[in-house]
């Protein structure tokens, strides 16, 4: 029986290779599949060349197509006649033998969904799914559907299909034919459509990226290979979504950025359209797009190998001006961006520094905390990253007003000081650019917050000298350090274990209270001591005082903790030891199961600054061997930067400071030994040092080691007989402090020095004239009666009542001040003889034999005299200021000491106190600072610190500014011991600040420069002085203050004045004194009219007792002087308060600093509800001239420059003139100027006319006449109690050095002025300090300034200084002297030469 051929869709007859019977529907599936691989093996083995075959098993092929075979649900089938189709369109290539659109379509829609079997590699089908893929790739089968209308549809599927399965299992085989198969489709057609860009793109975002990261590298690959095909299909789509904000385009829309940050990565020149468009996008109103933006392009331009910036300067541009954005998180990214920018691209670090620098000023924290953090991180990684620029913006910001921001500065500094230069990781080059960090960390010990100072002791001890080294090379890490810090920085690190050895010695204290039976009493002292500790060593006192109770609470539970205290602070601890008492003392106050542990915390902070982990006895013992090694000449000194003197010099500094730190670490044989060589030293200093130490630590000496002591001693009598001044008193002292037969020794020296004494010979009088004071100091019952001898028969009569040979070294010349070593012997030797008087009446401590009347006599004849206490002119002007200074400085000396206080009458007060106003600069500015030193320790009365009122007067801004700084560090110091001290309440006439009131009213109304109690000017000067004291004193009304100095003014008005009782002119001088406080009291505080908290008590030794029978209500002040003193405004506190610094600790040298010029403005830079006064004479000064004066000359050339009026031509030529001798005979006030002024400038004829008719006489200088004037008018000034011969001079203008010139006051419009103080309202305050020069770069003036400073705040500045029209800058004078500037004399009251 035949059955019927099988026949092919279209009718013809199919045939099926040798071997392969019929497949049709009927056949089980296993047959049908071994049927179909024989197929297969046929197509496989056919080439395009076989025409005969091609023709014979066309039929066959379409047979395949059929329905049956493309959905079969047999996947080993699909796959099977998968593969016979691509063989098929390999062997009909290029034309397929299919002809329908549709049957494509299906056909190569099932070719693909058996592509996804390439998923699983372990399949035993793989390798015919691989050759499937490898077939299509090869054939590039997929072309033939570009004449399909809906062939998107199939590349799609196929795209999505290949990355579905791409997996790290596949081998670069298959990567390799999957980027044929889709490369070959992206290049070959006409464009890629979206939907087939996103089937790409979307392996690019995050998301998909972490799910599949060979579907990532497929797509990255392709791109790359077809970047220039796909590209503008890229830009169409980045197009439509970026600038025409079509985000239906595609799903991928808001995927925008991290596409364009994967094309750029993949290649940049995806992206050349692109790039533009994001310029665009930079300037969009919304902030969180800009955000976005700025987030891109940060990782496009910090990006390692990126050179976008360079190739796309537009956009770089305006990506760095969003570092000025006004949406704070684009500023934090920018700056964020930064930190990468500098590790990656050293190339734009130019263009990044002037964007960081501003925003290190932004008034945002975590700005300014962040651009620290880029700064530092770049520098760690590499210093020359970073250049000095930036390190400067990270220096600025260690005074940056939040403590978060500070300390990240401070810590990033310390970091890259650890790891430059004591690692020296990168060279010499880089430790010196670095050097810096180390002063300027200590500098920050200077600040007030305890945070700031905890964190420098933190990194001194972490970072500087890290106290984990070996002893050695800690010592040797200390020693350098020590010998290469400034001066600053050394006395900061002197302050440093100063203040932690005052903490131990609290601590101390209060571990011996513990050991004393309980007792209300010692409770009390309990309670004190440990507010001591709290308040001013610990972070948050608030906090630090109820974790201190608590710590006091467990110290007397538990003995064995406390033992180990004891241990931690006793001289003999080791810096091993102290490690395991800290540890011990933080494992017993742990808590497991609390995490953080703020009183744990507190605890630590506590021992951290009390155990020594620096000083020990064998830390010493090898700072010496260092120091032998310098004096030998086998240190490291010059390789670590230093001279063998200055580091010998140095450590035996850094020695005897911790001599009085660690003195028991010192007594050891060998230390001494190499001290003793010391002392044999050339340099004075070195030896000096030397014998202090031995003072401070040498208690033992004399028992236990005798030989040192056998040296000692000559070497001691040697120093104090013929070395330096320095050295003999610290021999004096050194012998009087560690022998036990003093008494003899200093017999040995007292008795040929007293013999040997000779007055024409001062050059050696200095040094025995400085060892019996100190002697007389320290023994004073010994020497009594010798001493006495030489006091008078010597000292008094011989040397400072004779002035022996007329010298005038460096003296001709007028000037009022000259160098230590231009100072004629005689004068020094002069200057010793008032210090040795000084010496010994301190060492006696009473008053019984009167002389310490005597003495005071005798310095204010001095003081009187000018320092010229002979009158037979044969000293110089600079050696006057010399012996000024000394008698003012030794009525200090003496006031200190209760006994010689009592003596000191009203009018020898008075006279010191106008040495704060002496003609010559440098006795203005030492005697100020030894006024503040022995205020600031409470050693001098109340009534001293009245004489900075006359500060008000100085004609140099800086000395004013440091006098108001020293009245608030004073009467904050006052302050704060009342709080602390309990029984301060008793004595509260002595220490309440405000009680300086009724002294400062007594002070002037004695002023001699108050003649005419009705005149306008010295009413003036009065209410300027006034409020100088009473601004500070009423920054805060605490307890009412405001009312309690109101009452207290007014009572002084109903007493008289008790220095002269009965002369009615004083007193009326005393009650319009009272009269001016009051205006001030009243247009200064609103609420002043309370009633008092208490009635003030007057010191009686200035004031009668009050008259209870009458009442003095009267108002002394006329109308008109009444009128023009409320209407006017005292002096502006902008004045002082421009330069707002911390004061200097004590015994700290002020900076040597050019006095700035000061601002004219209204306004005031003070709290109070209205601005101070203007000073006078500014309205008529438009026209004034400027001069330019030589500091401390006598006769100074005095070069003038005018400043045109509006009605003179600007052409007019301007003459230099100088000023004949004696040019003004006026007190130097900071308004006056010189006189002879009024013939540089035209007057007006009326004005001319006026002042020939009626000349002004010249006003009186201060304190005594000209000796020409004097002797003409001897019988007028006999009376003692008369002003003119009282006294002492003031500061002359013509010859005042650094005095300065005053600024019109310039008058601000009301609306200006209003929107000028709103806008200061508005301002948040940062601590970086911002320097306003003059054309010669010296600082004008010293801001606190915004972060935010706007270009309209500064242009107020510049309007200030615009205003300054009747100023000019002078010139340095020789010799290293301040540099002044003057203020020409109102036009109103110049005066003919």
């Amino acid at each position: 029986m035949a059955f019927p051929q099988p026949k092919s869709a279209d009718g013809k007859i199919i045939i099926y290779p040798p071997g392969v019977k019929e497949i049709t529907d009927k056949i089980s599936n296993d047959e049908l599949v071994k049927r179909l691989k024989m197929v297969v093996k046929t197509f496989m083995d056919m080439d395009q060349d076989s025409e005969d075959e091609k023709q014979q098993y066309l039929p066959l092929a379409l047979h395949l197509a059929s329905e049956f075979f493309l959905r079969n649900p047999n996947k080993d089938v699909r796959l099977l006649v998968a593969c016979c189709l691509a063989d098929i369109f390999r062997i009909y290539a290029p034309e397929a033998p299919y002809t329908s659109h549709d049957k494509l379509k299906d056909i190569f829609m099932f070719i693909t969904r058996q592509l996804k079997g390439l998923e699983d590699t372990k399949s035993p089908q793989f390798n015919r799914y691989f050759y499937l893929l490898e077939n299509l790739a090869w054939v590039k089968s997929y072309n033939i559907c570009f004449e399909l209308e809906d062939c998107n549809e199939i590349f799609i599927q196929l795209f999505r299909t290949l990355f579905s399965v791409i997996n790290n299992s596949h081998n670069q085989k298959v990567q390799m034919h999957m980027l044929d198969l889709m490369s070959s489709i992206i290049m070959e057609g006409d464009g890629v459509t979206q939907d087939l860009l996103d089937s790409i793109l979307i392996n690019l975002i995050p998301a998909h990226k972490n799910m599949n990261k060979q579907a990532y590298d497929l797509a990255k690959v392709l791109l790359k290979r077809t970047a220039q095909t796909i590209e503008p299909c890229i830009a169409s789509f980045f197009n439509q979504v970026l600038v025409l904000g079509k985000s239906s385009v595609s799903d991928l829309s808001e995927h925008v950025f991290d596409l364009i940050m994967e094309l750029f990565a993949i290649d940049p020149h995806l992206l050349l359209s692109v790039m533009p468009q994001l310029e665009f996008k930079l300037k969009s109103n919304d902030g969180e797009e800009r955000l976005a933006v700025v987030r891109l392009l940060a990782k496009l331009f910090g990006a390692k190998d990126s050179e976008l910036a360079t190739q796309n300067r537009p956009l770089w541009q305006c990506f760095l001006g969003r570092f000025n954005d006004i949406h704070v998180p684009v500023r934090l990214e920018c700056v964020k961006f930064a930190s990468h920018c500098l590790m990656n691209h050293p190339d734009l670090a130019k263009d990044l520094t002037e964007y960081l620098k501003v925003r290190s000023h932004d008034p945002e924290e975590a700005i300014r905390h962040d651009v620290i953090v880029t700064i530092i991180t770049a520098g760690k990684k590499d210093l020359s990253l970073v250049n000095d620029q930036l390190l400067g913006f990270v220096r600025e910001r260690t005074l940056d007003k939040r403590w978060r921001v500070r300390k990240e500065a401070m810590m990033g500094l310390a970091q890259l000081y650890k790891k430059y230069c004591l690692h020296a990781e990168a060279g010499k080059e880089a430790a010196q650019k670095v050097n810096w960090i180390k002063d300027k960390l200590l500098h920050i010990y200077y600040q007030n917050s305890i945070d700031d100072k905890l964190l420098v002791e933190k990194i001194f001890a972490q970072y500087l000298v890290p106290h984990n080294l070996e002893t050695e090379e800690r010592m040797k890490c200390l020693y350098y350090l020590y010998a290469s810090l400034d001066p600053n920085a050394v006395k900061a690190l002197n302050e440093m274990w100063k203040c932690q050895n005052m903490l131990r010695s609290h601590v101390r204290e209060l571990l011996d209270l513990h050991k004393q039976p309980a007792s209300e009493a010692n409770n009390t002292a309990m309670f004190a001591k440990l507010m001591a500790i709290a308040t001013e060593n610990l972070p948050d006192p608030g906090k630090a005082q109820d974790f201190m109770k608590k710590f006091n609470q467990v110290l007397g539970d538990d003995e064995r903790l406390r033992a180990q205290l004891e241990l931690l602070i006793s001289p003999a601890c080791s810096c091993k030891q102290a490690e395991v008492c800290v540890r011990e003392i933080t494992r017993k106050l742990a808590n497991p199961k609390q995490p953080t542990n703020p009183f744990l915390e507190m605890v630590k902070f506590l021992l951290e600054r009390i155990a020594p982990v620096h000083i020990d006895s064998e830390a010493i013992s090898s700072l010496v061997k260092l120091m032998n090694k310098s004096i030998e000449g086998t240190a490291d000194d010059e390789e670590e930067g230093v001279t063998p003197d200055s580091a010998i010099r140095a450590g035996l500094e850094l020695l005897k400071v911790l001599s009085f730190t660690h003195p028991t670490s010192f007594h050891s044989s060998e230390t001494y030994e190499s001290l003793l060589q010391c002392l044999k030293m050339e340099d004075d200093k070195v030896a000096e040092a030397a014998i202090q130490i031995f003072r401070n630590t040498g208690h033992k000496i004399e028992t236990d080691l005798l030989q040192i002591r056998s040296t000692l001693i000559p070497i001691l009598h040697q120093k104090a007989k013929r070395g330096t001044p320095r050295q003999a008193k610290q021999a004096v002292h050194c012998i009087h402090a560690i022998f036990t037969n003093k008494e003899v020794q200093l017999a040995q020296i007292f008795e040929p020095l007293s013999k040997s004494l000779n007055a024409d010979t001062p050059e050696q009088l200095i040094t025995p004239l400085v060892s019996l004071g100190h002697i007389a100091m320290l023994a004073p019952d010994q020497f009594a009666s010798p001493m006495k001898s030489v006091v008078a028969n010597f000292i008094v009569k011989d040397l400072l009542m004779n002035d022996r040979v007329c010298q005038f070294p460096g003296g001709k010349n007028g000037k009022l001040w000259t160098p230590n070593e231009e100072v004629s012997p005689e004068v020094l030797a002069k200057v010793q003889a008032i210090k040795l008087l000084v010496r010994w009446l301190l060492g006696m401590k009473n008053n019984q034999s009167k002389s310490a009347n005597s003495t005071l006599r005798l310095l204010s004849a001095m003081l009187v005299s000018e320092g010229d206490l002979t009158e037979q002119k044969k000293i110089s002007k600079s050696d006057m200021s010399r012996l000024r200074l000394a008698a003012g400085c030794a009525i200090l000396k003496l006031a200190q000491e209760p006994c010689y206080h009592e003596i000191i009458t009203p009018e020898q007060f008075q006279l010191c106190a106008l040495v704060i106003n002496d003609e010559c600069y440098q006795v203005r500015q030492i005697f100020a600072l030894k006024l503040h030193k022995a205020l600031g320790k409470l050693l001098l009365p109340l009534e001293y610190m009245a004489v900075f009122a006359l500060c008000a007067k100085d004609p140099v801004k800086e000395r004013r500014a440091h006098a108001r700084q020293c009245l608030l560090k004073n009467i904050s110091i006052r302050r704060e011991y009342i709080k602390q001290n309990p029984m301060a309440h008793e004595k509260l006439l002595s220490l309440l600040p405000e009680y300086v009131v009724p002294y400062t009213v007594h002070l002037l109304a004695h002023d001699p420069d108050f003649t005419k109690t009705q005149d306008i000017e010295q009413l003036r000067d009065i209410k300027e002085c006034l409020w100088f004291m009473l601004e500070v004193l009423m920054t805060k009304n605490e307890n009412n203050s405001h009312a309690f100095i109101r009452k207290m003014v007014e009572n002084i008005k109903q007493t008289k004045d008790a220095q002269a009782p009965d002369d009615g002119k004083m007193n009326e001088k005393l009650y319009i004194v009272c009269d001016v406080a009051l205006i001030v009291i009243t247009t200064k505080s609103t609420t002043y009219n309370l009633d008092s908290p208490k009635d003030p008590v007057l010191p009686t030794k200035f004031f009668t007792p009050p008259d209870k029978d009458s009442s003095n209500n009267k108002c002394y002040l006329s109308d008109e002087a009444k009128t023009l003193l409320l209407t006017g405004k005292p002096k502006p506190a902008t004045v002082l308060g421009a330069v707002n610094k911390p004061l200097s600790a004590a015994g700290r040298r002020p900076q040597d600093r050019t006095p700035v010029l000061e601002m004219g403005s209204n306004i005031s830079g003070n709290s109070e509800p209205s601005s101070p006064p203007p000073n006078r004479g500014r309205e008529q000064n438009s026209e004034a001239p400027e001069t330019e004066i030589s500091e401390n000359e006598e006769n100074p050339v005095i070069l003038l420059t005018v400043v045109p009026a509006k009605t003179e031509k600007k052409d007019e030529p301007v003459r230099n003139k100088s000023l004949p001798p004696q040019t003004s005979t006026e007190r130097g006030k900071k308004r006056t100027a010189p006189a002879g002024s009024e013939n540089i400038q035209q007057i007006p004829e009326e004005r001319k006319s006026e002042e020939s008719t009626a000349p002004v006489p010249p006003k009186a200088r201060r304190g005594r006449p000209p000796k020409a004037v004097s002797e003409s008018n001897t019988a007028k000034n006999s009376d003692p109690n008369k002003a003119a011969g009282r006294g002492r001079k003031r500061v002359a203008a013509s010859q005042e050095g650094p005095a300065e010139p005053e600024t019109t006051n310039v008058k601000v419009p009301k609306q200006q002025e209003t929107n000028v103080k709103r806008a200061s309202a508005q301002r948040q305050m940062d601590l970086q300090r911002i320097q306003v020069l003059d054309s010669d770069g010296y600082s004008v003036m010293d801001l606190e300034s915004t972060p935010e400073s706007s270009a309209e705040e500064l242009d107020l500045f510049k309007s200030c200084e615009s205003s300054q029209n009747e100023v000019d800058n002078t010139k340095l004078a020789e010799r290293g002297f301040l540099k002044v500037r003057r203020k020409s004399m109102p036009k109103g009251r110049r005066q003919r030469l």
